[in-house]
């Protein structure tokens, strides 16, 4: 194929240019409807806020917030390890960011230890008396997804914690008391609400229906909290005390667990989740999933996380199609983005086709690397054609049966991500969730019957409504007793294979378009030559279902209307990301944090 023309780095840095944060959003509530038009946003846009980027020479953290971001440094400048800053970090987060992540959810977390990378699955669990037909209404159709979400239907087994604990006892430093003390103190003493939070809180309708979530986030009439409202958690305090003496177990057994599960069971809409499968769980430390693209070597989630997957098909895909040396740093034309598009529709057939929890579904031709082979990439990017596809159907590496229907479209929703690199390069990179923003909109107290709490997920939406087609073939991703629902969380590490050296450290929120965000900030720094923070400013870009999605006044109109030519579906919208990334150079720690949300980077 002949190189593609791309336009002018100084062209592209002129339409990054971040613009103030918006004022808070309307009073009124996005109808249901509009929310489940827009899954490629979970949670809502809120403006933009002008990220300068970051170096450092010994350590950095970047999140979300920065309090969280304070907290992972305060341990790296007590002597404390990677995982010591990203457990201190999160646990913050759960306070300062409820409708992203928290003890009520669950996550992902990749380690490197300056010699094996190492994959910590926290992902929830469906309760043992959990059905297939668990999102089934009598008519045998799918449950509304809103109704779906906002019940005790949609709570999995929490596995954030025992997650996190399960990576302190390998590689913790300090004592784990010593973790929880940042978020005690937040709690404690609370925090202003800042414009993110207010505006989020203030969109959503839902979580006004829960009384024990409107007296804690919202005031007598209704309305969010306002920005620089000293926000203060007794549940959590008290809840954090004990998890700072007695650890996860906290959740898993005695007031805490029961409170969880009587909210759950006494729910309008009640789930089954009951304390046996509080107390029987158990995370999982799996092999990395790792791949190579061009001079770099990508290590990841494997399997329940399609994320990994799908970044490692679209960049191989792309690498076949395109040469490298044609990649410049500046918006994409519109023959580079059709051919992302295609390459992220073959991926997603695959991953619709064939991932789900790797204890109940067999991984194609008896291992997930098969949708990375060079010969099955080969076969799969001949079918990319200079116009779209009419129809793109899952592959068969080396013959693997089609066995499974087809996982439907339908949305996934929340998360965050933080990015750690320690003083002895020891490495995080972690992705966790409660799913939807405010995830179940359940505020569990701990059973403290103090105001406050955490948020339970909604993960268990994350399966397939549909659990068979209409032949009867069962979807993987369906609803079974102690699975881990499909995830599109991709936390990443990146190494050098010339010398193994570790290079990035990055990840995302954004549900289904995690991998898409995360795919066009590697090809930032790693093809097209910039620092972090530029490739994270850089547009957004991705395909959903049927259609090619341009964030919303990033790219031209001459672009997406070449794009229709090709015969694309386009359309605009708010594509939230929420990228934190360390980039790793000769000399330094290169940082950056996305302008979308409110997240900073900070070290030594």
């Amino acid at each position: 194929m002949k190189a593609l023309r791309w336009l002018t780095v100084t062209a592209l840095l002129a339409s990054c240019t971040a613009t103030p944060v918006q004022a808070p959003a309307p009073t009124t509530a996005l109808p249901s409807a509009a929310r489940e038009a827009l899954p490629l946003a979970p949670e809502i846009a809120t403006g933009t806020q002008a990220k300068r980027g970051w170096t450092f020479k010994r350590h950095a953290v970047a999140t979300a917030n920065p309090l969280a971001t304070a907290a992972g440094v305060r341990m790296l400048r007590a002597g404390g390890s990677a995982v010591d800053a990203a457990i201190a970090a999160q646990l913050v987060l759960n306070l300062v960011e409820p409708q992203s992540s928290g003890i009520g959810g669950g996550g992902f977390l990749m380690h490197w230890d300056g010699r094996t990378v190492q994959a910590f699955d926290g992902r929830e669990t469906a309760p043992a008396t959990a059905t297939e037909n668990l999102f089934l209404q009598p008519d045998g159709r799918p449950l509304p997804y809103a109704q779906a979400v906002s019940s005790g239907l949609s709570v999995g087994v929490p596995g954030l914690l025992p997650m996190l604990e399960a990576a302190h006892r390998l590689h913790g430093r300090l004592p784990w008391a010593q973790l929880v003390a940042p978020a005690l103190e937040v709690a404690q003493n609370g925090f202003a609400i800042s414009p993110r939070m207010h505006q989020s809180l203030q969109a959503d309708a839902s979580l006004r229906q829960s009384a024990n979530a409107a007296a804690y986030f919202y005031d007598p009439q209704g309305q969010a909290l306002p920005v620089g409202h000293v926000l203060r958690n007794p549940a959590m305090a008290a809840l954090l005390g004990r998890i700072a003496r007695e650890g996860s177990s906290v959740l898993q057994t005695g007031a805490a667990a029961q409170d969880l599960v009587q909210r759950v069971r006494s729910h309008a809409r009640p789930g089954s989740l009951g304390l046996i499968d509080l107390a029987q769980y158990r995370p999982v430390q799996r092999e990395a999933l790792c791949t190579d693209w061009q001079r770099w070597r990508l290590c990841g989630m494997p399997p329940p996380s399609s994320g990994t997957l799908l970044v490692g098909q679209v960049l191989g895909l792309l690498q076949r199609q395109t040469p490298v040396q044609a990649l410049q740093a500046a918006e994409p034309t519109p023959d580079w983005l059709h051919l992302y598009m295609e390459a992220t529709r073959l991926a997603q057939a695959d991953r619709d086709q064939f991932v789900a929890d790797p204890t109940f579904t067999e991984a194609p031709a008896g291992r997930w690397t098969s949708l990375l082979d060079a010969a099955y990439l080969d076969q799969r990017a001949s079918l990319i054609t200079p116009k779209a596809a009419a129809q793109v159907l899952p592959g068969q590496p080396q013959g693997a049966k089609l066995a499974f229907a087809p996982h439907a479209v339908q949305p996934e929703a929340g998360t965050t991500h933080l990015s750690v690199i320690d003083d002895q390069g020891h490495t995080v990179a972690l992705t966790s969730s409660i799913e939807a923003a405010f995830g179940s909109r359940i505020l569990a107290d701990g059973g403290t019957g103090l105001p406050g709490g955490y948020l339970l997920n909604n993960q268990l939406t994350d399966f397939a409504f549909q659990p068979r087609d209409a032949a009867g073939r069962p979807v993987a991703n369906r609803v079974q007793p102690g699975k881990r629902p499909r995830s599109s969380m991709t936390p990443l590490l990146v190494f050098d294979r010339a010398n193994g050296q570790l290079v990035m450290a990055l990840g995302s929120p954004g549900g289904s378009a995690i991998p898409h965000y995360t795919a066009k900030t590697l090809l930032g720094v790693l093809s097209w030559g910039l620092d972090a923070q530029r490739a994270i400013d850089l547009p957004n870009f991705l395909h959903f279902g049927s259609t090619a999605v341009l964030e919303t006044g990033r790219i031209n109109a001459a672009t997406a209307n070449a794009l229709r030519s090709r015969g694309h579906t386009v359309r605009e919208a708010e594509l939230t990301s929420g990228l934190q990334v360390l980039h790793r150079r000769a000399t330094d720690i290169d940082g950056g944090a996305d302008p979308r949300r409110e997240g900073t980077v900070a070290g030594d």
